[in-house]
């Protein structure tokens, strides 16, 4: 299987790319430095990338940028950031990416445990995840040749946690959750959330 994933250097998308390499994929590791680069926050480059690569069974997209905060206090660049990043950057790559899927083929795309269970501060970046949600919904009535699209929606990582200073106990290791997105390529189903175990909305 011919598979591009995009934020391949981050901590989820180079989990993704080792398991995948594994399982015996043929995989095109995408991020802002690679060969051919992709830069999610600039459309011309997202249309670049996807006409240097050959036509692809799955593309997965690990990538973009969010602004965290309290209400009262997020700017407007905090705002657009998820905006033009996280939720514009991925529906742009469904967009202009496919010409590149193959029949039969998916796009995989992160939302985030936000979406369903936000904490305080995270208003913006809930608002994003929920969005990829919802275009995914309405963007697989309109695919054809049985292309399939996905939103894995991930908990926050241990390695994150660990990072930001956080107990990484309570969470699951990228490893962990790279399975979703195997699981997303295998088991079916176009414009539905998906979800690490255990870890889904109450």
């Amino acid at each position: 299987m011919k598979t591009t994933v995009i934020g391949a250097t981050g901590t989820i998308g180079s989990a993704v790319v080792s398991l995948l390499a594994e399982r015996g994929n043929d995989v095109t590791a995408a991020s802002r430095h690679s060969d051919p680069a992709i830069d999610l926050d600039d459309p011309a480059a997202i249309d670049a990338f996807f006409a240097a690569i050959d036509n692809q069974d799955a593309v997965i997209c690990t990538a973009g940028n969010a602004g965290f905060g309290p209400l009262a206090e997020l700017t407007d660049d905090q705002v657009r950031l998820g905006l033009d990043s996280k939720l514009l950057g991925q529906v742009n790559v469904v967009r202009k990416g496919l010409g590149r899927l193959k029949p039969g083929g998916v796009f995989v795309l992160t939302g985030g445990m936000l979406a369903y269970s936000p904490w305080p501060g995270t208003a913006a970046v809930a608002l994003v995840n929920a969005g990829l949600e919802g275009f995914a919904r309405a963007a697989a009535l309109d695919l054809d040749g049985d292309r399939r699209i996905v939103v894995v929606h991930p908990p926050l990582v241990a390695e994150t946690a660990k990072v930001m200073g956080m107990d990484p106990a309570p969470w699951p290791d990228a490893a962990t959750v790279a399975r979703t997105y195997l699981a997303a390529l295998e088991i079916g189903g176009s414009g539905m959330p998906l979800f690490v175990d255990g870890f889904g909305p109450e």
